[in-house]
């Protein structure tokens, strides 16, 4: 179980790097963009990113993953 956690966390970096090391201007806009959001609006994002990762999360376990 902890493996799948840091698996999981180890995914979400390569990522979150390949992000910044690929765009890292395109990330200035996007903090931007983000800033320019309500309160609220930052948190149903949040919410249904949260959604998507449990839905994905839940089928590669149906997969057998």
């Amino acid at each position: 179980m902890i493996g799948y956690i840091v698996l999981g966390f180890g995914l979400v970096l390569v990522i979150e790097g390949l992000v910044f090391a690929l765009a890292p201007s395109r990330l200035d806009d996007l903090v931007a963009a983000m800033a320019a959001l309500t309160k609220d609006q930052r948190r149903t994002i949040g919410l249904i990113a949260v959604a998507l990762g449990v839905g994905l999360v839940w089928l590669a376990r149906g997969f057998g993953i």
